[in-house]
């Protein structure tokens, strides 16, 4: 397989869950600790290799582009100011990464927003990056995938093990473990009922794949709703050519749900030195109020 270079992050979606903060700033914007939620998964992506990250974006999600260009005027006020470390951070942000958009004008799923960006992949292997998944600790987490895509020559999905009621949440697969952590994917299903769950691996926000997935995408039969999940391409695609999972190790936060963001704030607060123990005071009086 050849070096994976891009990324594909779809932004473009209402962000429905995080109302109403997300009512004119995209739930991407959301500030965890002291970056926006996107900043961290684009930052996974630089840790993992990635060089090129596709917004699949919409008419009103141009700010997320925004944060990562230059804002001279802010710089200047910062340069004549003297904080040059303030300076430094803003330019860093700036020079991440190269970053490409396209537009998805009708949010149609998950599959749609991917395969708006195929002009901008062509015949590339690529990742995909759910915008609002968070995930730290160790290897990079699409970095995991990566290396077992490049090893398997073979597309492969990111999974995580989920309580048993919660796996009608999810796309679950059913595979066969052929080495530790690393599945053979037989099938997968979206959203079952607890009892029809083949197991408790929940597809999360993580994917390597490699071009022939447009094909499979132009041939989906749009849901309910219209909309063309991903899901259904990816099933064809493992059956004709074959896929692995790898079940992902670190902390995952996702930062559409309400407990997980405001989880991650702290979780970051508290590798603050200069915050830790005052948030943990603070902490202990809403325990001690609650």
């Amino acid at each position: 397989m050849k070096e994976i270079r891009k990324v594909i992050i779809p932004v473009a979606g209402w962000g429905t869950r995080s109302l109403p903060a997300s009512k004119n700033i995209p739930k991407e914007m959301l500030p965890v600790y002291n970056k926006p939620v996107i900043q961290y998964v684009v930052e996974e992506a630089i840790k993992s290799g990635v060089t090129d990250v596709v917004f699949v974006t919409n008419r009103d999600k141009s700010v997320i582009e925004d944060h990562f260009d230059y804002n001279l005027q802010l710089e200047g006020v910062l340069e004549r100011s003297g904080k040059l470390d303030k300076l430094k951070t803003v330019r860093d942000v700036a020079e991440m990464v190269n970053i490409m958009s396209v537009r998805q004008k009708k949010q149609l799923g998950l599959g749609h927003a991917v395969l708006c960006a195929r002009p901008l992949i062509t015949d590339e292997p690529f990742a995909i990056m759910v915008g609002d998944d968070l995930m730290f600790g160790g290897v990079p987490g699409v970095q995991q995938l990566i290396d077992v895509a490049m090893r398997e020559n073979m597309p492969v999905i990111g999974v995580m093990e989920v309580p048993r009621d919660k796996v009608s949440r999810y796309g679950i697969i059913d595979g066969e473990e052929v080495s530790p952590g690393v599945y053979r994917i037989k099938d997968m299903v979206e959203k079952p009922d607890v009892d029809k769950a083949p197991s408790q691996l929940a597809i999360v926000g993580r994917y390597v794949l490699t071009p022939d997935v447009f094909d499979y995408l132009e041939k989906v039969t749009p849901g309910v709703g219209g909309e063309i999940q991903l899901t259904d391409a990816l099933q064809a695609l493992a059956r004709d050519r074959g896929m692995m999972a790898v079940k992902m190790t670190g902390i995952r936060f996702d930062a559409g749900d309400w407990a997980d963001y405001l989880s991650a704030n702290i979780y970051f607060g508290l590798q603050d030195e200069s915050l830790r123990y005052g948030l943990l005071e603070r902490l202990k009086q809403f325990v001690q109020f609650s």
